[in-house]
């Protein structure tokens, strides 16, 4: 029988930092962060990074690998997964993976990165073309390229069809060979049996939890914290900078934002957040149990 990795997963704010560390302690686990900013060092308020007592309790992975100025991609993110797995099991340990980022998530149950090296001349060469004769011109070329079928693809989206321009040149294939090529292919953990549990709590219970958590991050220093990250090059990564918390505090220091305005600010966006979650573990995630927390037991999270 394969071995299991068990994965925790549910949207922002519901609880499963407690779980997790409650079901790893009783079952001998240690947690690999499946969140996109628990990556970065120095962005620790913001992220409702896992405290010091928190991460003393159970050993973690993933957490603080990188500078915030250091991209992280779902490729990158599943050699280190895979490795970290793989540290785990070889010390008898059970592995549970907790996070609620949607693309880093599914990489635990189908492919999400293909293996197509576009050259640093190619890419460069679509990028100029954008300049010079606009996203227009590259969607034009795509459905040369394609037989004017592109299986669906955003057309407005300039960062999607540039990289559908380069996959095509680069391999001389069109996009649904390539697709049929990718979806052939096993998942990075294929390997393993992947046990999915999803909490959940009622929406007024849920807001409530944000608002909260709003608050105490701005009583634990979260506008320093921006201005600190800032300070340290945290715009030069577009993905953490553009993350719920850090760009209304970056807002704010802009002058786009009156101090007064950036809880309800911070709270509405992770309410927006939410909603997608839910849309995002509806429909892209393979069938699981949903838990609400309030009928939730340790012993019983991840029985069948």
């Amino acid at each position: 029988m394969k071995p299991t990795i068990h994965v925790l997963t549910g949207p922002t704010a519901v609880g499963k930092t407690e779980w997790a560390l409650r079901w790893a302690e009783t079952n001998g686990a240690e947690i690999v962060s499946c969140d996109s900013l628990l990556f970065y060092r120095g962005l620790d308020i913001g992220t409702a990074k896992p405290t010091a007592e928190e991460l003393g309790r159970v050993p973690h992975h993933l957490i603080d690998v990188c500078a915030p100025t250091e991209p992280m991609d779902v490729t990158r993110y599943i050699t280190l997964a895979r490795t970290a797995v793989a540290d785990i099991a070889s010390r008898g340990r059970a592995i549970l993976v907790t996070g609620g980022s949607g693309f880093y998530l599914k990489s635990f149950f189908a492919p999400v990165a293909d293996e197509v090296a576009v050259a640093p001349e190619l890419r460069a060469a679509v990028a100029a073309r954008w300049e010079r004769d606009g996203l227009a011109a590259l969607v034009t070329e795509l459905l040369k390229l394609n037989a004017g079928d592109l299986g669906g693809l955003d057309v407005d989206n300039p960062r999607r069809v540039t990289r559908a321009v380069e996959r095509c040149l680069a391999t001389g294939r069109t996009l649904a060979e390539l697709k049929a090529e990718f979806l052939a292919r096993p998942g990075a953990f294929a390997d393993w049996r992947v046990e999915l549990v999803r909490l959940d709590r009622p929406a007024d219970e849920l807001n409530a939890r944000i608002e909260a958590r709003v608050a105490e991050m701005l009583r634990a220093g979260l506008i320093e914290e921006g201005r600190r990250a800032r300070a340290a090059g945290l715009e030069l990564n577009p993905s953490a900078a553009r993350a719920i918390g850090y760009r209304e505090v970056l807002a704010m220091l802009d002058g786009e934002l009156k101090e007064a305005e950036l809880a309800g600010e911070i709270a509405k966006n992770t309410r927006g957040l939410v909603r997608k979650q839910r849309t995002w573990f509806r429909t892209q995630l393979p069938e699981h149990r949903v838990v609400e927390v309030g009928a939730a037991t340790v012993a019983g999270l991840f029985a069948m």
